[in-house]
């Protein structure tokens, strides 16, 4: 039987009296598209930052693939392709998005510790920076300071970097937040069409990007894992309704990608 991409085991965090996470056990089989969704204080970013090793559990493992990461330091977690972008970005602004990119691929080659080389000396990994960025969209601007960029953009160029690792999950922590409504759908469709070698978690509070985009979603609520399932199982379970959904529109009509 294949392993899952990434899995939790008996997941538990407290800070005292107050617990944060409570026996989380998720299962991510490879390639899929994931939301992670609940309410505000629902401990959803806590669960990311948790698996990512920003956080120590109190309890529990975590596995990517078939491999017990628990005590692995976070950098060494990306090394093995878990990789995840911010709420709020953190990019370079005086630098172009292929400069961006080709610093990250430089990092994950560790051509960037050879510090006094000009980076038009790494032509493969300008190539390999700029193949991402076309993937994303942003190959007509990959010329640009980031500064210049749109919003959706900027979030998209997160990606950018992200994908320079190579990961194998990628955990997006609202990659939509702060992005005007008409750009969101065109960041999820990117999002969506992402090689299906990647599996992706994200944390997303519009209910018609969760439904559209996500093949399966994870509802927290109070630390612990409420409900997971696929997109119609989600919008119509009452008790999901009632702690989060509310009166929300069911899944949206429309094609929903995989």
């Amino acid at each position: 039987m294949t392993a899952p991409a990434l899995a939790t085991r008996g997941l538990a965090k407290a800070f005292g009296s107050l617990v944060v996470a409570n026996d989380i056990e998720i299962e991510l089989p490879k390639g899929v598209r994931y939301a992670l969704i609940g309410p505000n204080g629902a401990g959803k970013t806590t669960l990311i930052n948790l698996i990512t090793g920003m956080l120590q559990p109190g309890a529990g493992r975590i596995f990517l693939d078939d491999t017990d990461i628990t005590a692995l330091p976070p950098e060494q977690r990306v090394r093995r392709g878990l990789v995840r972008t911010y709420q709020i970005n953190s990019l370079f602004p005086h630098l172009t998005a292929l400069e961006s990119v080709t610093l990250a691929v430089c990092e994950r080659t560790r051509a960037a510790r050879i510090w006094w080389r000009q980076l038009n000396a790494y032509p493969h990994e300008i190539e390999e920076a700029h193949d991402i960025l076309v993937a994303l969209k942003l190959g007509a601007v990959c010329h640009r300071l980031t500064r210049e960029l749109a919003y959706g953009q900027q979030r998209l160029l997160e990606i950018a970097l992200a994908l320079a690792t190579r990961p194998k999950v990628l955990l997006l922590d609202e990659p939509a937040a702060g992005v005007p409504r008409e750009e969101s759908q065109e960041l999820f469709a990117v999002i969506a069409g992402l090689s299906s070698d990647i599996t992706v978690l994200f944390i997303e509070h519009d209910m018609e990007l969760v439904f559209r985009f996500a093949s399966r979603i994870i509802v927290m609520v109070g630390g612990r894992v409420l409900m997971q399932g696929p997109p119609h199982e989600i919008a119509n379970d009452p008790q999901v309704r009632s702690v989060y959904l509310g009166k929300a529109p069911l899944v949206p009509h429309g094609p929903r990608h995989g």
